[in-house]
């Protein structure tokens, strides 16, 4: 799984998830990409899911990139636990999505097997997605 080697501090803010990617909205590597349309936290299993999903699909062929690291810590308090008594231990780490994002890119595979391969890949996330590739994003 992905997590963070350090970390300055154990647990943080949930936060909110405000407005549109401001970087990371572009295909910068690969030929094609799978984009966010909505904002959420994936963890870092919903992201090696689709990472595996992908890799399979293509029979490990072309180069992947993942675009997205989770680097914020998820707490969480055991069930049955009665209210107070602080933050809870550390549950597992997840990625910061906002609408825009480009979350994989693929390279080296037919359009076809690329569009595929993403679109399994999305069926593993908690977030809508798109799949592009460059030419559309040079006729825009």
């Amino acid at each position: 799984m992905l997590e963070p080697r350090k970390v300055k501090f154990r647990r943080h803010f949930r936060g909110k998830i405000k407005g549109k990617a401001q970087r990371g909205q572009v295909l910068s590597f690969g030929e094609f990409g799978l984009k966010s349309l909505d904002r959420a936290w994936l963890s870092a299993a919903q992201i090696e899911a689709a990472r595996r999903a992908i890799r399979n699909r293509t029979k490990r062929a072309g180069k992947l990139w993942v675009r997205i690291f989770p680097n914020k810590p998820i707490t969480k308090k055991p069930p049955e636990v009665r209210m107070g008594a602080g933050k809870g231990p550390l549950d597992h780490y997840a990625a910061v999505v906002k609408p825009g994002t480009i979350l994989f890119e693929i390279a080296g595979v037919e359009e076809t097997l690329a569009y595929e391969a993403l679109k399994l890949a999305s069926y593993k996330l908690s977030v809508k997605t798109k799949v592009v590739s460059r030419e559309m994003q040079l006729t825009k």
